[in-house]
């Protein structure tokens, strides 16, 4: 009951406060319009330009992240598992998840960025690509390790009985371990790309934070998340009630993300 009502205030407070530009600009107008002015002349709010940045960094993240995270799954799950070099592995993995999404952002800052920079490109112009490789090092850790995890828990006489067939461990895996782990694999990276999509001080300090549409990876931008860190404080009246409204886009994009997880794995878990 208690989280049911914790949940309940937390829609109400962002419907509540988001409802003066709903009720200037209309839902659906301030969902698509990409102009983003806060000047008093010309003052006009939209979210679809931080829609987009959200969605474009989340997903090319998403994208990294599979590859690696998958192996470090098998690694750890399957080739190696229950000895010394993957518990290292695993600890190496545990550290980096609990690194502070900061840390992350100045690492990307003074590491990454100058590597660019010094290959002859501007690299203020690849806030996208450069906030999207951040966060995707940053997820790499969610996935693989709970990956691993679900890869673990498939049972030992599964595996035994395929073994005694005459298959290959490499037979094994795609047949045995990866389908009768899958519906826990995609719930991982379901939950990778919840944060992804939430995360602020990292993408605020490499995106660029300009208020307009990105046109490709190597662009800048802001997500919603990151608008909101830089102009929150700042803001009152007409404006405030538009990033309040951001934030409760937000929250409902998260909420369908997760819907669509819980019918993949329901559909994938009949397969």
């Amino acid at each position: 009951m208690i989280i049911l009502l914790l949940t309940a205030g937390i829609v109400y407070a962002l419907v509540s406060r988001s409802a003066v530009a709903f009720r200037e600009y209309g839902i659906w107008n301030f969902i698509v319009n990409p102009e983003w002015d806060p000047r008093p002349a010309t003052e006009e709010y939209g979210a679809m330009s931080f829609i987009l940045g959200t969605l474009y960094t989340a997903f090319f993240a998403l994208f990294l992240c599979v590859p690696f995270s998958f192996a470090v799954a098998l690694f750890n799950g399957e080739y190696f598992r229950g000895t010394k070099i993957s518990s290292a592995v695993r600890s190496v993995v545990d550290l980096l998840a609990g690194i502070p999404s900061i840390v992350y952002g100045l690492w990307g800052f003074y590491t990454i960025r100058p590597l660019i920079i010094d290959s002859g490109i501007n690299a203020q112009g690849f806030g996208i690509f450069l906030s999207s490789v951040v966060l995707a090092i940053m997820i790499i850790p969610y996935a693989s390790s709970l990956s691993a995890e679900f890869l673990s828990m498939v049972p030992n006489n599964l595996k035994e009985g395929a073994y005694s067939l005459g298959a290959t461990r490499i037979e094994v895996i795609r047949h045995i371990s990866i389908p009768s782990s899958i519906s826990g694999i995609v719930a991982s990276y379901i939950l990778a790309l919840g944060r992804a999509l939430g995360e602020t001080m990292a993408v605020t300090m490499l995106i660029g934070n300009t208020d307009r549409i990105p046109q490709g990876l190597r662009d800048t931008g802001n997500t919603m998340a990151s608008v909101i860190a830089n102009q929150f404080g700042e803001a009152d009246g007409l404006k405030l009630s538009s990033l309040i409204a951001i934030g409760l886009l937000l929250f409902i994009i998260t909420a369908i993300i997760n819907m669509i997880a819980k019918l993949i794995m329901k559909r994938v878990s009949r397969l």
